[in-house]
C-alpha cells in the first residue's frame, strides 16, 4: 500500500509499536469493519501471536472466522463487537488430524470459504518426524498446509465469483533466503540437518505453493500471496526451540530491534492480502511490509536501507520448474492423486 511506504522507510522504523500499521488498522483503512458479513475466513494457528491478532482484525468485519489450534482451550480468546468465531482442533503434523478438522470446517461453514490464511508453523526445530514419517518442519508448515488446501480447494472455487475472488494467503519468512527446496532430498536423509537451513527450505516452499495455487487455478478467480510478516518479538509461540544465544544476537543489537514489530504489526501484511483491494484480483507475489518485495539486490538498494531489514527475495523463489515438481511430488507424498 503506497500510503504504508513512508512508515517503512529505515529512518521511521522504532521497533515494536512504532507508525508502521497494525492488522486492524489496515481493516479500518479499508473500510471493511462490519461490511463482510456474507464471507468465511480460516486462518490457521490462532492461538498465539499473529493468529491471534490476525483473527481479532477479520473478526471486525463481521465475517464468520474460523481459526485452528492444536489445543482448544488455549485458543479460548475473547473478541466483541464482530462475526461469529469457531475453533476446530488441528494438528499440522498429523494427516489424520488434518481430515478430520476439513471435514468439521466445511460442516461449520456449510462448504462456503472466501480466504484461507496458511499462519500457523513451527521453526528450527530439532530433527523429527511427523506422525506420517516427514521432516518435522517441512512437513508440518508445507505439507500440512497443502492437505489442508486440497482437502478446501473446492469449497473455495465455489464461493468464488468475478466480483469476490477467494484468497489463500502462504505464511512465509524472511528465513526462505536461507535455502532453497531440496527437490531430492524433502527429509535431509542425505544432507545434514540444520534447524534454519530446514525452516529455511519450508519457507520456501510455502512460496513455491502460493505461486503453484495462483497457476493453477487464477482462472476460477482463486488467488494467492505469499507474506513475510517481519520480525516479531513477543507474543509468537515459533522461538521456543530458538537458544538465548540466537535470541541475544537478535534482540542484543539496536539496530535490528528497530526493525521488529509487535504481533498487531506482524499480522498486518497476511489481512492486506487476505482482505486488501489490491490484491482481489491477483497473486502470485512474495509481500512484505504491505508491499510487493523485489529481489534482496533490488531492496538493498533503496535509501538507507541494511541487511537486517533487507526483505527482499532469494533467487529461488520463482522457480516455476521447481514449483511444479514440488507441487506434484506433494500430492503423492499426501496420499492424494495427481491432478
Amino acid at each position: 500500500m503506497a500510503q504504508y511506504a513512508e512508515l517503512h522507510k529505515i529512518a521511521n522504523l522504532r521497533g515494536a509499536g512504532d507508525a508502521r500499521p497494525t492488522a486492524l488498522q489496515v481493516i479500518r483503512d479499508e473500510g471493511l469493519t462490519g461490511k463482510l458479513t456474507d464471507k468465511v475466513f480460516l486462518i490457521t494457528g490462532v492461538s498465539s501471536g499473529l493468529g491471534i491478532e490476525t483473527l481479532r482484525s477479520l473478526h471486525t468485519t463481521g465475517a464468520q472466522v474460523i481459526g485452528t489450534v492444536r489445543n482448544v482451550p488455549k485458543g479460548q480468546v475473547k473478541h466483541d463487537g464482530g462475526g461469529k468465531i469457531d475453533l476446530v482442533e488441528m494438528e499440522l503434523d498429523s494427516f489424520d488430524s488434518i481430515r478430520k478438522a476439513a471435514k468439521e470446517i466445511l460442516t461449520k461453514t456449510g462448504g462456503k470459504l472466501n480466504v484461507v490464511i496458511g499462519n500457523a508453523g513451527v521453526m528450527a526445530t530439532p530433527y523429527g518426524k511427523t506422525k506420517d514419517g516427514y521432516e518435522t518442519q517441512f512437513g508440518t508448515n508445507h505439507l500440512g498446509h497443502f492437505l489442508l488446501f486440497h482437502f478446501l480447494k473446492d469449497a473455495l472455487l465455489s464461493s468464488a465469483t468475478p466480483e469476490y475472488s477467494s484468497r489463500y494467503v502462504s505464511l512465509s519468512s524472511m528465513a526462505h533466503i536461507w535455502s532453497t527446496v531440496h527437490l531430492s532430498d524433502y527429509n535431509y536423509e542425505k544432507t545434514p540437518y540444520e534447524p534454519w537451513n530446514a525452516y529455511g527450505q519450508a519457507k520456501t516452499a510455502n512460496i513455491w505453493f502460493a505461486n503453484s495455487i495462483e497457476r493453477h487455478y487464477s482462472s476460477c478467480h482463486l488467488h494467492a500471496t505469499s507474506v513475510h510478516p517481519g520480525g516479531i518479538i513477543e507474543g509468537s509461540g515459533l522461538g521456543v526451540h530458538v537458544s538465548e544465544e540466537t535470541k541475544q544476537a537478535m534482540f542484543g543489537d539496536p539496530e535490528i530491534l528497530r526493525t521488529f514489530k509487535s504481533a498487531e504489526q506482524g499480522a498486518a501484511t497476511q489481512v492486506y492480502a487476505a482482505v486488501g483491494r489490491e490484491w482481489k484480483d491477483k497473486g502470485g507475489k512474495y509481500l512484505a511490509s504491505l508491499a510487493e518485495m523485489g529481489t534482496r539486490e533490488e531492496e538493498a538498494r533503496k535509501e538507507g536501507m541494511y541487511e537486517s531489514a533487507n526483505e527482499g527475495y532469494a533467487p529461488w523463489a520463482y522457480d516455476e520448474e521447481g514449483e511444479e515438481r514440488l507441487w506434484k511430488e506433494s500430492f503423492d507424498m499426501v496420499g492424494l492423486p495427481r491432478e
